[in-house]
């Protein structure tokens, strides 16, 4: 797996440190380039086009981060910028329909700007702003609030538009600083890393226009800022090849593993023998265990479930295995939220509390357990989950099945996720059934159905499952713990996280 994302860092800190380049003699010097865009600014503070601006220090020895080659020159932002605003303030009336586009953070995407969610908004509103903040095609677009604070790119849009104050406006004149070369620059380890410095222990994420402008970046001569441009976006094009690719693999391998639940829950996956016996034994099996712990008050007596219509069932399955509804073999019972007034603890009680966020990869995390009190256990020591048990989330990411780690038995459940006690069966299979694409999918169906967010116990117990004999069950799980690593492992090492 190549990590894509680390090269393009090691690409950005190579070209602003002059090492992705030849330096060559006629190209000139950065000094004579930043006198020039000196020159060209006080002529435009004559003509009433840019306002003077406060001088800033010189940039210190102590400042610079590294050395670049003799012909560049470290400078100030404000001092390459021919401009740096931001736009309005204030939120004017924006809809998704109007005369001007409305340009926020969420539209300023690495690659220029999205037309996807765009707002607009009146031309009365947008000469206004336009008044204050005019981007132009090729203008620097700096986003200076919010989570995504820091990211930078550069206008790829001809028409006039508006923008909020969450983005910064860096313009440059194309005649001595190349737009790309700067967005590179500040997309760099160096720049970035400064700029998320200054927003540390502000609360929310922000960068101010007073803390823009002294930013500093490395400056090469114009030729050569085109050529690092030009280099950068050739190598930058074979990495996103790359990314392609290995997202082609990556989802071939998603698609190999649900291919191989799919296989195994159709009975192509396993030989049928004669010796396994028939799904009509284990059911009545399960229905007898079921009696017996309804008359030890164990559990208790459910209401009749619909017969399996023909048209109801999805595939064909081996003549020794049966249709079922998931509530006539197994039982389903809700977890219970914390009362009201009543918070988890960080620290052991001795009473696990499993959240729906602990419910990762068909397992529990135990990253960030929390606990319940005495006095809350109390309360809602009913409700907990054995290892013997598979959950499953019913609201918020609704149908995510898992399995249940030794460490986590007996601990209370989420009121967002069930569980369902097994009988008789393997809670491997049943995991592995439950996580196939054809269980999934009529899951989703029930829950776009209704239209609401939760998904209620009884049309869990209405999802209709094959149900194979015991010994064959065991035999699909023996050959998918062999087959499933390997597309763990795959995915695994082209998305460089650890295979589960």
């Amino acid at each position: 797996m190549i990590d894509t994302q680390a090269l393009r860092m090691k690409i950005l800190d190579a070209a602003i440190r002059g090492k992705l380049t030849m330096q060559l003699p006629e190209d000139g010097n950065a000094e004579d380039l930043c006198n020039e865009i000196q020159n060209e600014k006080q002529c435009l503070i004559k003509e009433g086009k840019i306002k003077k601006e406060k001088p800033l220090p010189p940039i210190t020895e102590d400042e610079i981060p590294f050395e670049i080659p003799e012909n560049w020159k470290w400078c100030r932002l404000q001092d390459v910028a021919i401009k740096i605003t931001d736009g309005t303030h204030h939120s004017p009336p924006n809809d998704p329909a109007g005369d001007y586009m409305y340009v926020s953070a969420k539209n300023i995407k690495d690659s220029g700007i999205s037309l996807e969610n765009m707002t607009y908004v009146t031309k009365d509103v947008h000469e206004e702003i336009y008044s204050r903040c005019n981007p132009e095609f090729g203008d620097v677009l700096l986003i200076k609030d919010g989570a995504t604070a820091g990211v930078v790119t550069v206008n790829n849009i001809k028409e006039p538009f508006s923008m909020l104050s969450s983005v910064a406006l860096i313009k440059v004149d194309s005649g001595f600083v190349d737009a790309w070369y700067l967005a590179y620059s500040l997309r760099s380890d160096l720049l970035y890393s400064i700029v998320r410095e200054i927003m540390k222990g502000t609360g929310i994420p922000r960068i101010t226009l007073k803390q823009i402008y002294p930013l500093y970046i490395p400056l090469p001569p114009l030729a050569e800022q085109k050529r690092i441009v030009s280099k950068i976006d050739a190598i930058f094009s074979q990495l996103d090849q790359i990314d392609k690719e290995q997202k082609k693999l990556a989802d071939n391998s998603i698609a190999l593993r649900n291919r191989l639940l799919e296989h195994g829950i159709r009975g192509k996956l396993t030989s049928h023998l004669a010796s396994d016996g028939d799904a009509e034994m284990l059911y009545a099996d399960i229905q007898k265990e079921k009696q017996r712990l309804i008359k030890e008050g164990k559990i208790k007596k459910e209401k009749p479930l619909p017969e399996i219509a023909e048209n109801d069932i999805p595939f064909d399955i081996p003549e020794n295995w049966k249709w079922v509804r998931l509530g006539e073999i197994f039982s389903v019972y809700g977890g219970k939220r914390v009362p009201v007034g009543k918070k988890w603890v960080d620290y052991d009680t001795g009473h696990k509390y499993i959240r729906v966020t602990d419910m990762k990869d068909g397992t529990i995390s135990s990253s960030d357990t929390k606990y319940i009190t005495e006095d809350v256990f109390q309360q809602i020591k009913k409700y907990t989950i054995s290892k013997d048990d598979v959950y499953i989330t019913v609201a918020g990411t609704i149908g995510r099945v898992g399995l249940v780690p030794d460490e986590f038995d007996k601990a209370n459940l989420t009121e967002n996720a069930d569980k369902i006690c097994i009988y008789k069966s393997d809670k491997y299979f049943v995991y592995y059934l439950l996580s196939s694409q054809e269980i999934q999918s009529q899951i989703l169906e029930m829950v776009t159905q209704v239209g609401q967010p939760k998904l209620a116990i009884l049309r869990i117990q209405n999802l209709i499952l094959p149900l194979p004999p015991l010994v064959e069950q065991m035999r699909i799980v023996e050959k998918l713990n062999q087959l499933l690593p390997l597309c763990d492992a795959l995915k695994a090492d082209i998305s460089g996280d650890e295979a589960v």
